[in-house]
């Protein structure tokens, strides 16, 4: 018996080492090409080297509002010095945000939208808000709503967020702290032009959705923090892929200089003027940490009682998002909710588009799927087609706590041609002059890449074709405006 027993432990730590054998392979070999990719890469440009000195969570936290912008535009007149380049010199791109001059150049545009803002409305402001955009994006993104709560009497802080609206190396060091810490210092700055006592909306768009979310956590915790009387996020990133958690293993290599492309996930030519094209590791790590911290605020404030002191949230999120987990959404936060108004609209698939085998069959029951059963602690809207022979959309709502559902039409449609809506597109009227497919008159910012249909050969375009294949601008933002104003308009719990 006893040798039985010798034996069979023999063999489990035979097994044993022969997996971690494999498990060290597939390390080395996952290692061995991304050395083997970097290689092969372009080279790295100026803006992917020159690191802007941010200022650190610290910092930004003994700061004011004057001294961050004073910081912020040192960091552009810095990057304009050190990194831009004469148009005689030559370019990759005929649009090249880097070349001083460009189509594209900021510096030419009536206002760089990279820079953080103030919207003042007429008279003494009735509230205050908060605007966080999203990762590699720009204060940019969140204008247009900015300027509703502006229209509203809110004055409207957007802040540029460290490692953003300069170069793409500024998210090589930055720190998901010291994004926190501009929260902070934003809603501080918004507080006092507002003045006390007067109601705080804080608006999020992707990253910027995960950051609202745990500062109003922090707030519950911490009563020296201004607490929000609502959050709005718009394709919130509460829960990544499971890429994310070990993408600082994919940069390792770049510890050496000859692999110092391993540190990128993509490297592309920078056309757009707010928003970076090329996509450091240290991002998607940063990412995925803020999502973390999230999830482990809100079990603790579900464990302790005191998620009930959140204010209500209404979340507008496509059912289809390549870059954010929708049923994390759900899982992650809303099914932690108590019942106090918040709300979850979803933008469903466009099931007129007609491509019938092309669709993944999984789509035909998403909804479903993410949504749990009614009755439900928060109101769920779902802007779908009237019936699947129609482009019409209409509204389908269950409220907090029943069963029955109420159906409205919205006075929109689907694009004919448009299957879905993609993350980015949520916070973009289609009249965008960047992003639209129909933008309006007046501004211009160099470029379109809302309108752009582009059909050819593949290999020909120097960006892949899935960037130009998403719907960068919302047909429902109409819907999204009128929603927002709606919780603008209405009284306090």
């Amino acid at each position: 018996m006893k040798a039985t027993v010798g034996t069979w432990l023999k063999r489990l730590a035979a097994g044993m080492a022969l997996l971690v054998a494999l498990a060290l392979g597939l390390v080395v070999a996952g290692l061995a090409f991304r050395a083997w990719d970097a290689l092969r890469a372009p080279p790295l440009e100026a803006w992917h080297t020159v690191v802007p000195d941010e200022p650190e969570a610290e910092a930004i936290d003994a700061m004011d509002w004057v001294a961050y912008l004073r910081r912020e535009g040192q960091l552009i007149a810095d990057v304009r010095r050190e990194v831009f380049r004469a148009p005689e010199d030559g370019a990759a791109l005929p649009v090249d945000r880097y070349v001083t001059g460009s189509p594209v150049d900021p510096a030419t545009f009536a206002t760089d939208w990279n820079r953080s803002y103030v919207m003042e409305p007429e008279g003494s402001p009735v509230g205050a808000a908060v605007f966080l955009h999203g990762l590699t994006d720009a204060p940019y993104s969140l204008r247009h709503l900015a300027a509703v709560y502006r229209d509203r009497g809110f004055v409207a802080i957007g802040i540029r967020l460290p490692g953003h609206g300069t170069v793409p190396a500024g998210l090589t060091k930055v720190e998901w702290e010291d994004w926190m810490a501009a929260t902070r210092l934003a809603v501080r700055e918004a507080v006092r032009r507002a003045g006390s006592g007067k109601r705080l909306h804080v608006v999020g768009f992707s990253n910027g959705g995960a950051l609202a979310v745990k500062y109003a956590l922090d707030a519950v915790a911490d009563g020296s923090l201004p607490k929000p009387d609502r959050l709005i996020l718009l394709s919130p990133m509460i829960g990544l892929t499971a890429f994310a958690r070990y993408a600082g293993l994919a940069g390792l290599p770049a510890f050496f200089p000859a692999f110092a492309r391993a540190a990128w996930l993509d490297v592309l030519p920078e056309f757009n003027p707010f928003k970076y094209n090329s996509f450091p590791v240290n991002a998607a790590r940063q990412a995925y940490q803020v999502t973390q911290e999230v999830q482990d605020r809100i079990n603790q404030a579900a464990a302790d009682g005191s998620i009930a002191a959140l204010p209500p949230i209404h979340t507008f999120q496509s059912v289809a998002d390549f870059t954010v987990s929708t049923r994390a959404i759900v899982t992650g936060l809303y099914a932690r909710l108590p019942a106090n108004g918040s709300e979850l609209t979803l933008f469903d698939l466009n099931r007129a588009i007609g491509l019938g085998p092309l669709l993944d069959r999984s789509m035909d029951t998403i909804v479903g799927r993410l949504l749990p059963p009614a009755p439900r602690a928060f109101r769920t809207t779902l802007v779908t087609n009237a019936d699947p022979s129609t482009l019409e959309a209409v509204e389908r709502a269950v409220e907090s706590g029943a069963t029955e559902e109420a159906v409205t039409p919205t006075g929109l449609s689907f694009p004919p041609t448009a299957f879905s809506l993609s993350h980015v597109a949520l916070p973009f009227p289609v009249t965008d002059p960047l992003y639209g497919s129909q933008p309006g008159p007046g501004e211009r910012f160099g470029i379109n890449l809302g309108a752009l249909t582009p059909r050819g050969e593949r290999g020909v375009l120097i960006v892949s074709l899935d960037a130009l294949v998403r719907i960068s601008s919302n047909p429902f933002y109409p819907y999204i405006e009128r929603r927002v104003i709606e919780g603008i308009d209405r009284p306090l719990r």
